[in-house]
C-alpha cells in the first residue's frame, strides 16, 4: 500500500471520457480543446501536485462501452477522478462506477435532469435540457406560438427536452398539435419535418443532440419550405451551434434559441476566452468547450481546496456550492443539487455583417435545474 501512495503523492491522474470518434467527434474534440486551454494558461501542477489526463474514447453513444472504460480508469490505471461525458447514456452508466469507487466525477456536457441524482460524488458544469427548454416553452406562449409540434431525438436526453417544453407550453395555455421522436443512431429529418409541416403548427420545437443533425434538419427545414420567420422554429443551441449555422446558410434566419453559451457573448471574460481559444487551435469555442474548460476549473479548484485530497467525498464537498465567472457568465454548484446554476440567454439567428450569428435579445440570471428544484428535499 506504501508504494502506491507514493507514487499518489507525485501525479494526479484524471480519466476523461468522450466521443473522440463518430458523429460526436466534434463535441468531444472541442470539450478536450477546452480542457487543453485551461490547462495551458493555468499549468499542469496544483497543490503541489503533477496533473495527467488519460483520454478515453466512447465512438459515440455507448453507454456499455462508457461504463466499461470507466472502470478500466479506475482499476487498472488507478484514475483519481473521472470526467467529461458527452451523452447523457454515457454518463448515466458511468454513474455507476463513480458510486462503487467513490470517485469525483465532472460531467461537461450530458444534460438530462437526472444525470447528477446516479452518484452523490458526480457534478455537472453544462447545463440542464429543462433549465433551456422549460423558459423556451413559457417564451413561446408569450409571443403569441398557441399551436406548436415537436420533433426530438429518441434517447433520455430527447425525452428530457420534449417533457420540459410540452410541460412549460401547455402550462402557460399552449397546445401540443403533434410530436415525433427520430432515432438518434440513423435520422432522416424530410419525413418528420413533412409531419410537423401538415399539423398546421405556429411553432415547432426541436432537439437535436448537436454534431452533424443540427445542420441535417435545418437541411430538411429549407427543403420543405418551412421559414423560421413565419413558423416560429424554436430549440436549443445545438440547434444553431456556429458550424450548423455555416452549414445552414440564411435558411437559419429567424431561429429562436435559450442557450447558456455562444462564442459571440460581449463579456470581458469571454472575449479573453474566445481569442486564447483562436490561439490555440485556430477556431472559436463552443458550449461543448466551455464545459471542458470549466470543468478543468471545478477540479483545480476542489484539489486546491482539499490540498490536492483526492478522496471523493473531500472533492464533492468542496465543489457544492462553488462560485466562479466563467466566459459564459456567472455560475455556480448548488450545494443541494451539486447541479450547475447560471444565466440563460434568449437568442434569434440574426446576419451581422456576413455573419450569421446568435443574438442575444433576453436573459435569465441564476437558473437552477428547474426538475430539482421542484422536488420534496
Amino acid at each position: 500500500m506504501a508504494i502506491t501512495s507514493a507514487n499518489a503523492q507525485q501525479t494526479i491522474k484524471i480519466g476523461v471520457i468522450l466521443p473522440f470518434s463518430g458523429q460526436f467527434a466534434d463535441p468531444g474534440a472541442q470539450a478536450d480543446n477546452g480542457i487543453k486551454l485551461y490547462m495551458q494558461q493555468h499549468g499542469d501542477t496544483v497543490a503541489g501536485r503533477k496533473i495527467e489526463i488519460i483520454r478515453r474514447d466512447t465512438g459515440g453513444i455507448a453507454p456499455d462501452v462508457a461504463k466499461r472504460l470507466a472502470q478500466e480508469l479506475v482499476v487498472r490505471d488507478k484514475v483519481d477522478l473521472l470526467a467529461g461525458f458527452s451523452l447523457t447514456p454515457n454518463a448515466l452508466a458511468a454513474a455507476d462506477v463513480s458510486v462503487q469507487a467513490k470517485k469525483f466525477m465532472v460531467v461537461t456536457n450530458a444534460a438530462s435532469s437526472l444525470v447528477t441524482t446516479k452518484s452523490p460524488y458526480m457534478a455537472r458544469v453544462s447545463f440542464t435540457l429543462p433549465q433551456l427548454d422549460e423558459p423556451l416553452g413559457a417564451w413561446a406562449y408569450k409571443n403569441g406560438v398557441r399551436k406548436a409540434y415537436s420533433i426530438v431525438a429518441d434517447f433520455a436526453a430527447g425525452h428530457d427536452a420534449e417533457a420540459a417544453f410540452q410541460g412549460a407550453f401547455k402550462a402557460a395555455g399552449g397546445e401540443m398539435v403533434g410530436a415525433v421522436r427520430y432515432p438518434v443512431n440513423n435520422p432522416d429529418f424530410s419525413a418528420y419535418v413533412q409531419r410537423a409541416k401538415d399539423a398546421d403548427p405556429d411553432g415547432i420545437f426541436i432537439f437535436v443532440p448537436g454534431g452533424a443533425q443540427s445542420p441535417a434538419i435545418a437541411k430538411a427545414l429549407a427543403e420543405r419550405g418551412i421559414d423560421p420567420r413565419k413558423i416560429k422554429v424554436m430549440g436549443q443551441l445545438e440547434l444553431t451551434d456556429e458550424q450548423a449555422l455555416k452549414s445552414m446558410g440564411d435558411s437559419a434566419l429567424g431561429i429562436i434559441t435559450s442557450g447558456h453559451y455562444d462564442y459571440s457573448l460581449g463579456t470581458k471574460a469571454n472575449q479573453e476566452f474566445v481569442a486564447a481559444f483562436n490561439a490555440a487551435f485556430k477556431r472559436n469555442p463552443d458550449f461543448f468547450a466551455v464545459g471542458g474548460y470549466d470543468a478543468m476549473h471545478l477540479i483545480y479548484e476542489t484539489l486546491t481546496k482539499t490540498g490536492a485530497n483526492t478522496d471523493g467525498d473531500a472533492l464533492i464537498g468542496a465543489a457544492k456550492g462553488m462560485a466562479w465567472e466563467s466566459p459564459r457568465g456567472p455560475m455556480s454548484i448548488d450545494p443541494a443539487t451539486r447541479d450547475v446554476v447560471q444565466t440563460v440567454y434568449m437568442r434569434r439567428v440574426e446576419r451581422i455583417g456576413d455573419q450569421l450569428l446568435n443574438v442575444a435579445f433576453d436573459q435569465i440570471e441564476n437558473v437552477k435545474d428547474p426538475v430539482k428544484a421542484r422536488m420534496p428535499n
